[in-house]
């Protein structure tokens, strides 16, 4: 080794902070050494940056909320005005669609005034008047002090004058009034009122606050017309409360009243959400024709819609051809339905025929027929390809919007791109298209599984800056952070703040919950959070099962995620692909070979869908149980179905083909990854270094290093590591120590393991005089030596059949490491002596 004055002692690496002397010592000292830094194992994040984004979030979501208060004084304490309420907004759906159920088309007349409110007295005007004076916070006591004079109007037409001047939250607060004393005093308050407070509601998309309001009024009791039974089951639709919905509208038809296609969609949208309907489905399609009533595209495209949601895909083509067959001619929104469905599917191909079919029918694409096809894109796992469909969208005059934008930021997010994904963040923000909560949300998510606290309040301020006010699922974010190990505490007290920042949990938030404290260890708590959701009127979804799924698979817990299955099937619900991927996870952490096998030949025999994400985790799972057999296949058949592997899958199959030493098979991935447009990261050349390593081409791996360092990459200590291992095996420590040397010049600073592969490198060739020398550095600089240290020492003398020897060393332990303990002492004595006698 050039520079090394007595080779058979090597020189270790001298602290980078000082120069290097211009003649190495002779022999490695412990004063020549470098110390290695003080790295004690930190949490997932620091608690101190997590306070600092916790107390962000509050301020910000204070600062929105100003507001949001609760109703007090009254029998009414759940109801609370919402948060974003100030104005009536028509949100886009998750597809970017803006026609959504929750404009009820209703042919009625336009309740249109010239402000001179000509249907009230005069008092009753001088009462609006007043009412609009009074601050928010301030009203109830107002009532209460003009009970008397209050009592004596038309109280229908003072809500009627309120919904027309727009200041719906004080017709909710003189509405909850009414009802409390009017209560008081055994008059039952009339069925205008509370029709004309439904429909002020459903038009102000206050569906939490009317399901709240419903829950705690006997809306049976009262002879409402169809519009606002309508309506109520629209608020219990959106709000969760799915089987609250289907009682009512059995009630509605108890009653005496006929359904409107109008009421019949919204059960269709009921249905679909609730899930595992589709039978319940049929009988809505087959009511509707028995009344001589004709579907709209509204009907076509929610029962479709429906279908995505539970994977039906051979229904959701059947019931379209048939569609056709009848002579119905699809429109815009009934294609992008059918294209969403093939879309959460990653059916890419099918999404293709589909936009085709619509161009040749003369139905221009719009901006969410591009969105649901960057959907079946990303899906595929097809990123960039998403990506490059905005581009495609502008030339065609249609502008990208937000949904566009996140769809491939979420992707690129879940593929741990996140460099990509924030490029495109900006690249939107550029382009002029504003970020919406979904947008902010999907960033804080991923930052959030990096826990990376800081960049996360830098999100949060650009929420600010842009007046993006954070809604339940920021909230969510957050609280799915703390789902690790020791954060339970932190669990707990997110969810109050939440609560106490005016966002009732919803149906989400509980699943989110179950998640989180099943991540934690807690699960207790995560069946508490189970029955509270219940409580609280949310019916369990498929989501609620996969949170409960989740906990169990990170424990290994597969015999109870099978009986989750089982609960499932017997409730109707269809398990999708994360359901029987999270089965999945669950065998694999405990090594269940049998049980992924049985969930292969479903998935190969055409019994469970071969999503893009079912074969995708097919691969990883047979990769922890060590099965290459069923990577393989699983492998073969994601490229048979048309998918595109990520750089995760190909740097697992060279990690496997790299343990098992297959050259030809790790070069031919390699080729795989240049052909698919990705480039080699970090992992795929440490496991090509492992793979030189292991099989003894120790100079080999040494130059896949260096290929790295020019490619402009950056070297772990795991690639250090390797190549220092490879070099140890072959009997080559000079090269070793240099590899060392040049790890620690470049900051990289060694580990137990880096030591304990040099000590089995000494060992091996009987060199203990330079063992005791690293040991005491070890000691010396707070890199302890471990049980495993020793071992090897011991075993290494005990192979070069110096018993004797070994014994001496174990007895000098203690004088030179005087924390090691006597149990671990006395089983290496005894190692020697089981050794000596075989």
């Amino acid at each position: 080794m050039e520079g090394t004055l007595f080779p058979s002692k090597p020189i270790y690496p001298i602290p980078i902070t000082r120069p290097p002397p211009l003649i190495p010592p002779p022999k490695p000292t412990s004063t020549a050494l470098l110390p290695p830094p003080s790295t004690p194992q930190s949490p997932p994040f620091s608690t101190v940056h997590f306070d600092s984004l916790l107390q962000h979030l509050l301020h910000l979501s204070s600062s929105h909320n100003i507001n949001a208060r609760k109703v007090t004084g009254s029998k009414y304490p759940s109801l609370r005005i919402s948060a974003d309420s100030s104005q009536k907004q028509l949100q886009p759906t998750k597809n970017g669609n803006l026609r959504s159920i929750s404009v009820l088309e209703f042919d009625s007349e336009s309740e249109e005034c010239d402000g001179s409110f000509e249907f009230l007295s005069e008092k009753g005007k001088l009462m609006v008047n007043s009412i609009l004076e009074q601050p928010l916070h301030t009203l109830t006591s107002f009532f209460d002090r003009s009970e008397t004079e209050l009592l004596q109007l038309d109280l229908t037409g003072l809500l009627k004058a309120l919904d027309v001047t727009g200041s719906w939250q004080r017709a909710l607060l003189l509405f909850e009034w009414i009802v409390m004393n009017l209560d008081v005093t055994n008059v039952k308050i009339d069925n205008q009122a509370i029709e004309l407070m439904i429909r002020i509601l459903g038009k102000e998309s206050q569906h939490s606050v009317a399901s709240k309001l419903f829950d705690v009024i006997p809306v049976e009791d009262y002879s409402l017309d169809v519009r606002a039974y309508t309506t109520i089951i629209h608020a219990y639709s959106s709000s969760g409360k799915y089987i609250k919905a289907v009682s009512l509208f059995q009630k509605m038809k108890d009653s005496g009243l006929s359904p409107t296609l109008v009421t019949y969609n919204v059960m269709l949208d009921v249905y679909g959400k609730m899930g595992r309907s589709w039978s319940k489905i049929i009988g809505i399609l087959d009511e509707i024709k028995s009344r001589g009533l004709e579907y709209d595209e509204f009907t076509c495209s929610t029962v479709i819609s429906a279908c995505g949601r539970d994977g039906l895909l051979n229904e959701a083509k059947e019931f379209f051809t048939g569609l056709k067959s009848q002579g119905y001619v699809p429109g815009i929104v009934t294609y992008n339905a059918l294209l969403q469905v093939f879309g959460k599917a990653g059916v890419y191909s099918e999404a293709l025929r589909i936009l085709q079919e619509m161009e040749e029918n003369n139905c221009s694409p719009d901006a969410v027929t591009y969105n649901e096809l960057v959907a079946a894109y990303v899906r595929a796992g097809f990123c960039d390809e998403g990506a490059a469909v905005i581009e495609a969208m502008s030339k065609r005059g249609v502008l990208p919007n937000s949904v566009t934008y996140t769809t491939v930021i979420n992707a690129y997010g879940r593929a741990g791109k996140m460099e990509k994904a924030l490029e495109l963040f900006e690249q939107m923000k550029k382009s002029g298209c504003v970020p919406n909560v979904c947008t902010y949300n999907t960033i804080l998510g991923m930052l959030g599984k990096k826990a990376q606290s800081e960049e996360m309040m830098k999100i949060l301020y650009d929420m600010q800056v842009n007046g993006c006010a954070p809604n339940r699922v920021t909230w969510n974010t957050i609280l799915a952070m703390c789902g690790n190990k020791g954060m339970h505490k932190y669990v707990n007290r997110v969810f109050l703040e939440m609560k106490n920042c005016g966002l009732e949990p919803g149906k989400d938030t509980f699943n989110t919950l179950i998640t989180a404290y099943g991540r934690c260890g807690s699960d207790i708590d995560a069946a508490k959070m189970h029955e509270e959701m219940i409580k609280a009127g949310f019916s369990p979804c498929i989501a609620t099962y996969n949170a409960l799924l989740n906990a169990l698979a990170r424990r290994g817990d597969w015999q109870s995620a099978e009986l989750v299955i089982v609960d499932m099937k017997s409730k109707g619900f269809k398990p999708r692909e994360t359901s029987y991927s999270l089965l999945l996870h669950a065998y694999a952490k405990v090594g269940n070979v049998k049980g992924i096998e049985k969930v292969e030949n479903d998935i190969y025999g055409g019994h469970i869908y071969p999503s893009w994400m079912l074969l995708r985790t097919l691969v990883l799972v047979n990769f922890k149980c060590r099965n290459l057999a069923g990577m393989e296949r699983a492998f073969q058949e994601l490229q048979n179905h048309g998918y595109k592997p990520d750089l995760i899958l190909f740097n697992t199959m060279i990690s496997i083909f790299a343990k098992n030493k297959m050259y030809v098979r790790t070069q031919e991935m390699l080729n795989l990854i240049r052909e698919s447009g990705l480039k080699p990261d970090l992992v795929t050349y440490n496991s090509l270094m492992d793979m030189y390593a292991r099989g003894g081409e120790c100079w080999k791996a040494e130059e896949i290093l260096k290929r790295l360092e020019e490619s402009g990459g950056k070297p772990d200590l795991v690639s250090f590591n390797t190549v220092i291992k490879g070099f140890c095996r072959g009997r080559l420590m000079q090269e070793a120590v240099r590899t060392l040397t040049d790890m620690t010049s470049k900051g990289i600073q060694p580990c137990i393991f880096t030591y304990n592969t040099l000590v089995a490198g000494y060992a091996g060739q009987g060199m203990f005089s330079e063992i005791n020398d690293l040991i005491r550095y070890m000691i010396e600089h707070e890199c302890r030596p471990n049980e495993l240290t020793y071992k090897i020492v011991v075993d290494g003398y005990c192979k070069a059949r110096k018993y004797r020897e070994a014994m001496d060393f174990i007895s000098k332990i203690k004088s030179v490491d005087d924390v090691f303990d006597d149990q671990s002492v006395q089983r290496l004595a005894c190692r020697v002596r089981e050794r000596l006698e075989s």
